[in-house]
């Protein structure tokens, strides 16, 4: 990664982030906190996955984590593992007041972000469901938001027989108190196969377009939903269709949880309404004073050039 600082002349923190699954979301959380922290004024974050060797091929498979089917089944009945994907994604950052300032075109806005670790769970791969709670509620708590205040949540969505329970549960009771409308859920992966290392930023690329669109796209290969999970009785529903957001500020929440253990959860709203461009600027006069009609020439030409 130090080689983007280098073509492109970057002075900032720059370095890889590593959690599997879950890296590009940690990424994304870290870059946040380096522009709260005044540490770069703008940041690159990304993912990217390339499938370079048959290895990992056989590892999942005898793991009995790959599907058979060659379907990502999220939350479907026929749920029995994912597929390995490639994909690359890109996201630049910036302070919501500097990209104002800078006429910027805002996608969308990360209202709150939180990174986790399983520490000692059921197993090594086994996802946590108390550890997913958790960083769901402290994202919400950096947000400032109460759980009914999103709409949906672009899940990690595996399409395992053990994950996907375990993830819904934990987001009714993490998104479920005080919720008069259902949670909307889906994944990229039953789209796009599960890109790993680039599972974070595919997740909150769809978001992100979600919240232009005002519409949830339907998630894949859940016609007949996994009956494991007591959907009649949990705030949550898969969107198997295309869905409308509500009125008023549309919110959905992005998972990410590495097979390391570290989880990640971002809240994005959507982009303000009021966005002034920089070609709608008012144009407003720089006054100069200066001893002489050459000196007013030069300096008007240096604060042309700045």
């Amino acid at each position: 990664v130090g080689r983007i600082s280098y073509w492109l002349g970057l002075r900032g923190p720059n370095f890889p982030i590593d959690t599997a699954c879950s890296s590009s979301l940690v990424a994304l959380h870290l870059a946040c906190q380096a522009l709260r922290a005044q540490e770069c004024e703008a940041a690159l974050v990304g993912g990217v996955n390339l499938l370079l060797n048959p290895l990992g091929f056989v590892y999942f498979s005898r793991l009995g984590a790959l599907s058979r089917t060659g379907h990502c089944h999220s939350f479907g009945a026929e749920a029995d593992g994912y597929v390995r994907a490639e994909g690359c994604g890109m996201l630049l950052l910036k302070r919501l007041s500097d990209a104002r300032r800078d006429g910027d075109p805002i996608l969308a806005v990360i209202r709150g972000s939180a990174v986790n670790q399983d520490g000692r769970s059921n197993g090594f791969t086994a996802p946590s469901g108390p550890a997913q709670q958790e960083v769901i509620r402290r994202a919400l708590a950096q947000a400032s938001l109460r759980p009914d205040e999103v709409d949906a949540v672009e899940c990690h969505g595996t399409g395992t027989p053990l994950g996907d329970p375990i993830e819904v549960q934990a987001l009714a009771a993490a998104y479920g108190p005080g919720r008069q409308h259902p949670l909307w859920v889906g994944s990229i992966k039953s789209n796009i196969g599960h890109t790993e290392g680039a599972a974070g930023v595919a997740g909150v690329l769809k978001a992100a377009l979600s919240l232009q669109a005002r519409t949830l796209p339907p998630s894949l290969h859940a016609q007949h939903l996994n009956p494991e999970i007591a959907w009649n009785e949990l705030p949550i529903r898969v969107a198997t269709e295309a869905v409308s957001f509500p009125s008023g500020t549309r919110r959905i929440g992005v998972s990410s949880f590495g097979f390391s253990g570290t989880n990640a959860h971002v809240i994005l709203e959507e982009a303000p309404q009021s966005q002034e461009s920089s070609e709608t600027r008012t144009l407003l006069p720089l006054l100069l004073s200066t001893r002489s009609q050459a000196a007013r020439s030069r300096q008007a030409a240096r604060w042309a050039d700045w």
